[in-house]
């Protein structure tokens, strides 16, 4: 609000009632009206595991700054590879991205809690190329990644997602399923922007083209990976398991040491609970100790 029509308004103050003058206060200095929302600390809910080359974040509006190994990553945090880089970026549920060069994605949402009936987490490919392991989030709830032409849901699973630029001449978003590391083979559905399904692949090694579609629309179109781009692809997947096994000690590190593992959620504040990471059987990673016994101490 203008100085000028600051004072008008107060000069009229005498016809208000007198719980009307702390409102003219904020107009007049609107940055305290949410003081309270401003200082609350943003949730760390993931951290660069690898980075090679210049890679960077942009947050809240500032300019971008380099990233480098161990740097916490936030919702709404926009990523980005320069022509020579490459980035590996764990969450706390364990999924991993692995960004190429010329590679920009966005989080969009992550919410992990273990337990919890809300997890989910939404990814925003922008372009380039970005491999990913989904955890967690994929099993327990809600995995989503968006694309320009597409929205995927994570059925927990390893995939590529390759975004071309927009001006290029014949190129194709593609979408590619792969076997983990331990050769399970999860699901990708396909959907369109207006959430109408266009497909699911469910075998390794499989793939969509998302094409213009009648009515200008679009629609997954199956195709067999070339030798040359299946190539391409091992040496992505290598480099995204890579960084997954990094990040994924990274991240049981940080949250021991910030109490015993905390809940992550990037909409509540940080609350101290316990954090299980094999929450469906088949028993606890060997780094961690049973549930019900975390010390890790004998009873009786």
């Amino acid at each position: 609000m203008k100085r000028r029509e600051f004072i008008r308004l107060l000069g009229g103050a005498a016809a208000l009632s007198p719980l009307a003058l702390p409102l003219l206060a904020r107009a007049q200095n609107p940055g305290n009206a949410n003081s309270g929302a401003a200082a609350a600390p943003a949730v760390q809910v993931g951290q660069v595991a690898t980075v090679e080359g210049t890679a960077t974040v942009t947050r809240r509006g500032a300019a971008p700054a380099t990233l480098q190994v161990g740097d916490p990553i936030y919702t709404n945090d926009t990523l980005a590879t320069a022509a020579d880089a490459t980035l590996g970026v764990t969450f706390d549920d364990q999924t991993t991205f692995s960004l190429s060069a010329n590679t920009r994605i966005v989080v969009n949402d992550f919410i992990y809690e273990e337990g919890g009936a809300s997890n989910a987490a939404t990814f925003d490919v922008a372009v380039g190329t970005a491999a990913f392991v989904a955890s967690l989030v994929a099993k327990t709830g809600d995995m989503k990644i968006t694309t320009p032409t597409a929205t995927l849901g994570i059925r927990g699973t390893t995939g590529v997602v390759d975004i071309p630029e927009g001006g290029a001449a014949g190129a194709e978003p593609k979408i590619k399923l792969y076997p983990d590391n331990d050769g399970h083979v999860g699901r990708i559905e396909v959907f369109n922007p207006r959430g109408e399904r266009l497909g699911a692949l469910t075998q390794g090694g499989s793939a969509f083209a998302i094409q213009r579609g009648p009515g200008g629309g679009f629609r997954a179109v199956p195709f067999r990976i070339p030798p040359q781009e299946a190539a391409r692809d091992r040496g992505v997947l290598q480099r995204l398991f890579a960084s997954h096994a990094t990040g994924r000690r990274m991240t049981n590190q940080r949250l021991r040491s910030r109490g015993g593992g905390r809940p992550n959620n990037g909409r509540q504040r940080d609350r101290a609970q316990p954090f299980n990471r094999n929450p469906r059987g088949g028993g606890p990673p060997r780094d961690q100790p049973r549930r019900g016994n975390p010390n890790g101490r004998r009873r009786g």
